[in-house]
């Protein structure tokens, strides 16, 4: 990760995660994963509305959430979405949402990179 950078150097949903890691409060209202979620949904509807479709790992059955729902100890998909979940999970362990989100993440990331492969 790098730091800051302007909107405009932006190539990817990631980049702007990046820059949310760093200034969570600055992106995401009180730390919530939930609003995360509803930004990446809008993030993706724009995208598909003013092209090209950007690939959307965050979606209910794209590849993060089919990663993650084990990782929480989930045989299947949980209807209440991947902000709520991570959210209920941080809390029982006296984390904050966010801070689990990004490390997730960055699990995630790790195992999809062709260096792990």
């Amino acid at each position: 990760m790098t730091g800051a950078k302007p909107v405009s150097e932006w190539r990817d949903v990631y980049d702007f995660l990046d820059q949310v890691r760093m200034r969570p409060g600055m992106f995401v209202r009180g730390g919530s994963l939930v609003e995360l979620q509803a930004i990446l949904y809008g993030y993706r509807v724009a995208s598909e509305i003013h092209g090209p479709q950007a690939m959307m790992d965050f979606e209910p059955q794209g590849p993060f959430t089919e990663w993650l729902w084990p990782r929480l100890g989930y045989a299947y998909a949980s209807p209440f979405g991947w902000g709520i979940e991570i959210t209920k999970a941080a809390e029982a362990s006296g984390r904050a949402g966010i801070d689990l989100f990004f490390d997730l993440l960055s699990e995630f990331k790790a195992e999809r990179s062709p260096e792990a492969r």
